[in-house]
């Protein structure tokens, strides 16, 4: 079964649990027991299809990548074209070396050479240009938030940014009468560099046999786990020692809506907050929240008997509420009272700083009595929402 036709079939269900909602609500506009029962079956089975449709999105997207030709026709005479050829971190010896370098094999005197340009001040090697792009592209398909935050890269611990936090206006005025002055207010925020660490064991035997791709792995289970605790971060995080989130007390998005009840939403509660927004930032505005979120709202209606929630019929596209994207994290805290669950805004306010590059350490040692060697990996990172206003939260009311 093709994307477009688990789409189809996807909002086919949709529109049957619609229809059941509407037929099976009692005179208080709730379900019987019974028919909870059925409707939760039906709500699983979209939600299972939205699973599949991701899987095969991104299993087709593998694809894609993996298919591309690995070399390009020549047109012209083939000449070595000047300033083609890569240099320092980019090259193919310094790849070589490096992996040679993790694996312990070839000259270790030449690996060390080779790999002077790319030592961190930390110890370990900083991860090969080529390498590293795997390593980022790996951690925006395990992070939600890089897809939708602006992305900088930064050389030093503290990058400064200055923001406007009160504009000028202009003013209507008599003959002659003086005009007052009415100057921009400059306030300024930072970016520091939070480290951020882990590592994985694998062992001798393993590590030794040429069939074993050490790079996917490494890149593939670093990315997991660095991008789960960013992703965290990012959402929830505190901004000590760690990036400053958006649901944060402080530091974090304002609140646009509290709601009335502390465990329900209501479709007026999300409108209110759909326009608490500034109209400038409901250009790019998506929706996040925690999965089980999406499911109190697909029952909501707006005013108009329409449901808020639409599932999207083209391959790649996210579902929408209020026609604005939805995007959905586990680490989006859940409905509960005085929690913020819904965040709506422009998420390119939020600026992630990169400092330098993602650094790897081979553990020789710790682990060397169990026959397994250990990689650590290590990048510096912080992010912060720079204008509050650009993104605005839904909280629930207190108990």
């Amino acid at each position: 079964m093709t994307i477009l036709e688990l789409r189809e079939k996807r909002s086919k269900a949709w529109e049957a649990a619609k229809a059941f909602l509407d037929s099976h609500r009692t005179e208080k506009g709730i379900l019987t027991a019974e028919d909870d029962a059925a409707y939760t079956k039906m709500e699983q089975e979209i939600e299972d299809l939205g699973r599949e449709i991701a899987r095969m999105e991104r299993r087709e997207a593998l694809d894609a990548e993996l298919n591309k030709p690995v070399n390009t026709p020549i047109t012209g005479k083939p000449m070595p074209a000047a300033g083609d050829e890569k240099k320092g971190r980019a090259s193919d010896e310094y790849k070589r070396n490096f992996w040679n370098a993790m694996r312990m094999t070839g000259d270790p005197h030449i690996i060390r050479n080779a790999l002077q340009e790319g030592t961190d001040s930390e110890g370990g090697y900083l991860v090969p240009d080529e390498f590293e792009r795997t390593l980022v592209k790996a951690l925006e398909e395990e992070n939600i938030f890089r897809k939708l935050a602006k992305i900088i890269q930064t050389s030093s611990g503290d990058r400064k940014i200055p923001v406007v936090t009160t504009h000028g206006s202009a003013a209507w005025l008599d003959e002659e009468e003086q005009l007052t002055e009415s100057d921009e207010v400059f306030g300024q925020t930072s970016l520091s560099a939070h480290k951020l660490g882990t590592f994985i064991k694998v062992s001798d035997e393993l590590l030794n046999d040429s069939v074993f791709d050490l790079e996917s792995y490494i890149s593939t289970e670093f990315a997991r786990r660095i991008g789960s605790k960013e992703e965290e971060a990012f959402f929830t995080g505190d901004g000590s020692g760690k990036p400053t989130g958006i649901f944060a007390a402080s530091g974090g998005a304002d609140v646009g809506v509290t709601s009335a009840a502390a465990a329900a939403l209501t479709a007026d509660e999300l409108i209110d907050l759909f326009y608490s927004l500034r109209s400038p930032y409901r250009k790019k505005a998506v929706w996040v929240m925690n999965d089980s979120t999406v499911k109190a709202i697909r029952k909501l209606k707006d005013g108009n008997g329409q449901y808020l929630w639409q599932p999207a019929l083209t391959a790649g596209t996210p579902d929408t509420i209020l026609n604005r994207p939805v995007y959905t994290s586990s680490y989006v805290p859940a409905i509960a009272a005085g929690a913020k669950t819904i965040a709506f805004g422009d998420f390119g306010y939020y600026w992630i700083a990169d400092r330098q590059g993602r650094s790897f350490k081979r553990l020789n040692e710790l682990f060397a009595t169990t026959g397994q060697v250990g990689f650590m990996a290590t990048q510096r990172v912080d992010g912060k929402l720079i204008l509050s206003e650009a993104i605005k939260v839904l909280q629930q009311k207190a108990s």
